[in-house]
């Protein structure tokens, strides 16, 4: 009997070394995990140092491919015959566009219906009235601003 107490205690003791190594190994792994994603997400904000080469390398680059889009829109508009109208010139063409599209709703039956019930009076606000200087006719001026 106490050389099988003495055996036990000495697999359960290596047992618990076992276990602790094995703690200490995946305590470890985690750690190092989270130094590499710490150093991973460093590297991603830190980003590139710029110098003047950097940036005359960068700049040449960018007005490279800003020349090839403003020759692709150009050839685009050739091909199309006509040039893109700004907003200003379409409507200095054809007057009627700042209402077509009220026209366009009310010939779809899109007529909207407010119901002025659901709106306060100016009587019915809750208004700082112990004010001298208070108005109600006045509350858009220019004053306020």
């Amino acid at each position: 009997m106490v050389m099988i107490f003495t055996l036990v205690t000495a697999v359960q003791d290596a047992l618990n070394e076992i276990v602790d190594v094995m703690k200490n190994r995946r305590e470890e792994e985690k750690q190092r995990r989270e130094r590499e994603a710490e150093e991973a997400e460093k590297v991603a904000f830190q980003g590139t140092v710029v110098t003047i080469e950097n940036f005359l390398a960068w700049k040449a680059k960018f007005d490279l491919e800003m020349a090839e889009l403003r020759r692709k829109r150009q050839k685009e508009e050739e091909q199309a015959g006509k040039p893109k109208l700004t907003g200003k010139q379409l409507f200095e063409r054809d007057h009627n566009l700042d209402t077509s599209d009220i026209q366009f709703l009310e010939d779809a039956g899109n007529n909207v219906e407010v119901d002025e019930s659901l709106f306060q009076d100016i009587e019915d606000l809750d208004l700082d009235e112990d004010d001298q200087d208070f108005d109600p006719l006045e509350m858009g001026s220019d004053e306020d601003c």
